[in-house]
């Protein structure tokens, strides 16, 4: 019995519609990169933004198909994010009082490694009240620096009481309170600091010396050096997190940041070696 022309045309609809249906199917899953790769999360300090960018194109050209997501922030809330419950693979902190939090609270396999070192400087407006280091403590000064929970505010805030105590300098005993003093806003990052005093929000604060490229793109300032006895030099460790979903990614990424090539990446933007 032959089949009519529109029976054969309804039962030709369905198939069509189903090959249509696995045609869209594994154009999605291509789209959605079924196939992509690995994807690393590195949590890591503010100050490390360019330099951890760099890293971060040269560990995925080593390593094609895995894709690195920097998130950067001040590396007390980094820790405190990781303690409620955020998901990464490595922990990249400017000081070790928070990537010990971070192994006190069981957040990190093994010990963390020193991969970096800074210093800081004071950064001023051009054309502002603030020449030298003496300035700071004139009143009318508009003082910001990074929130002493952060280590960059500890720091500073280290920076200003070495400063005062060193006696060949001139100072004076005082100067630390005097600086303190004239100090208008406590912000959650570096980043932060460099931006408002480039924008001339403030006339003065303290920042890495590697910021200074930074701050000097978002505006013109005056960068003024701290002399090397009152200075501190901030140890950066890394560490991989316990729950990392990409562990052995995670271990490798921190090698890469050790090796020869990482550490030459980071000296390109200042650091020096831990």
């Amino acid at each position: 019995m032959t089949k009519s022309p529109n029976l054969a045309l309804k039962l030709a609809l369905p198939v069509r519609r189903v090959k249509i249906l696995f045609l869209a199917l594994a154009l999605l899953t291509a789209s959605c990169g079924g196939d992509s790769g690995a994807t690393l999360r590195v949590l890591a300090a503010s100050s490390l933004t360019e330099a951890f960018k760099d890293v971060a194109r040269d560990f995925e050209a080593e390593n094609p198909g895995v894709e690195v997501k920097l998130d950067f922030g001040g590396s007390q809330r980094l820790r405190s994010q990781l303690e409620f419950g955020a998901k990464a693979d490595v922990f990249a902190s400017a000081d070790h009082l928070q990537m010990d939090r971070a192994a006190a609270a069981g957040l990190t396999v093994g010990p963390a490694a020193d991969f970096a070192a800074n210093t800081l400087v004071v950064i001023a407006m051009p054309e502002g009240l603030v020449r030298d280091l003496a300035d700071l403590a004139r009143p009318g000064v508009r003082l910001i620096l990074a929130h002493s929970s952060v280590p960059a505010g500890s720091y500073s805030r280290q920076t200003l009481r070495n400063l005062a105590q060193d006696d060949t300098l001139g100072l004076g005993s005082q100067f630390e309170e005097d600086v303190l003093a004239n100090l208008v806003s406590e912000e959650p990052n570096v980043r932060n600091v460099l931006q408002k005093v480039a924008l001339g929000e403030v006339d003065a604060g303290f920042v890495y010396q590697t910021d200074v490229t930074a701050a000097r793109a978002s505006g013109d300032v005056r960068v003024i050096p701290i002399p090397t006895p009152a200075n501190v030099s901030a140890q950066y460790p890394i560490a991989v997190l316990r729950d990392a979903p990409e562990p052995a990614l995670a271990q490798e990424f921190v090698r890469f940041v050790l090796s020869e090539a990482g550490q030459r990446r980071l000296k390109e933007h200042g650091f020096r070696s831990p």
